[in-house]
C-alpha cells in the first residue's frame, strides 16, 4: 500500500472509521475534511428500502432548500409571449419558444433547467432524444410543466431541486456548498430528509431509510446516524 498523502492523513485523523455521526457533527466535519481549492458541492446520498423497479415504490419529488444550493442555475423558460416578461423578471436566463426549439434540435443544451407550459409540451416530445439523456425534459411532477412559469422560475433560482431514486435504491443530490456554514448545510439536509420521509411509499416494507452519507466533491463519505436528522 502506498503512503498516505498529507490530505489523506488529515481525513483519517478526523473521520473515525465505521462511526455514525450526528447530522450536526457531519455538517461541520464535511467542511473540515474538504481540501479542494474550489468551493466544492456538498452531496447527500440516501439508501432507501424500496424496489425502484416497482412503479408504486418509485420515490421522486421536489424540495426547496432553505439556504439554496449555492449553484448558479441557468433556466430556460419555454412559454407563450404573454408570459415572457414575467419569466424574465423572475430571473429566467433564456425566454422564448420557437427559436429555442430550433436551437435544441440543433443540439444546444446549455441550460440546467427547462420550464414550460402544459399546452406547449406537445412540441417538446420530438426533443426527447436530446433532452431526456441530459435530464432536461420538463415534467409536471418536478414542477417544470406549469401555468405559473414565473413562479416556477423564481423557485428554481432560489434553490428548488428535484430528485428521484436510482436503480440501486439510492437518492443522490447536492444540497449546498462547502462555503456554507455547518448550520446551513444541516438545515438543508434536514429539509431534504423530511421531504424523503413524507414520500415513503405505502408498499415499502422494512426499514425505509437504510443509510445516509454526507460528502463533498472528492471527499470521502461521512455516515450519519439516521436518528439524529431532527436534532438541531
Amino acid at each position: 500500500m502506498g503512503k498516505l498523502t498529507k490530505n489523506q492523513k488529515l481525513v483519517a485523523s478526523k473521520v473515525e472509521a465505521g462511526k455514525a455521526y450526528t447530522l450536526k457533527e457531519a455538517s461541520q466535519l464535511v467542511k473540515d475534511i474538504t481540501t479542494t481549492k474550489f468551493d466544492a458541492s456538498v452531496d447527500i446520498d440516501v439508501r432507501l428500502g424500496v424496489d425502484p423497479r416497482k412503479a408504486n415504490q418509485m420515490v421522486r419529488g421536489v424540495v426547496s432548500l432553505p439556504n439554496g444550493t449555492g449553484k448558479v442555475v441557468r433556466v430556460l423558460a419555454l412559454c407563450t409571449p404573454d408570459q415572457e416578461a414575467a419569466a424574465k423578471e423572475a430571473g429566467a436566463d433564456y425566454v422564448g419558444f420557437e427559436e429555442y426549439i430550433e436551437k435544441i434540435k440543433g443540439g444546444w443544451t446549455d441550460v440546467d433547467v427547462i420550464i414550460t407550459m402544459p399546452a406547449l409540451m406537445g412540441k417538446l416530445g420530438p426533443l426527447g432524444r436530446v433532452l431526456g439523456p441530459r435530464g432536461l425534459m420538463p415534467n409536471p411532477k418536478s414542477g417544470t410543466v406549469t401555468m405559473e412559469v414565473a413562479k416556477a422560475v423564481k423557485e428554481v433560482k432560489q434553490g428548488k431541486i428535484d430528485f428521484k431514486v436510482d436503480k440501486a435504491g439510492i437518492v443522490h443530490t447536492s444540497i449546498g456548498k462547502v462555503s456554507f456554514t455547518a448550520d446551513a448545510i444541516a438545515e438543508n439536509a434536514r429539509e431534504f430528509m423530511n421531504t424523503i420521509l413524507k414520500l415513503k411509499p405505502a408498499t415499502a416494507k422494512g426499514t425505509y431509510v437504510k443509510s445516509i452519507y454526507l460528502s463533498s466533491t472528492m471527499s470521502q463519505g461521512i455516515k450519519i446516524d439516521t436518528k439524529t436528522i431532527d436534532e438541531n
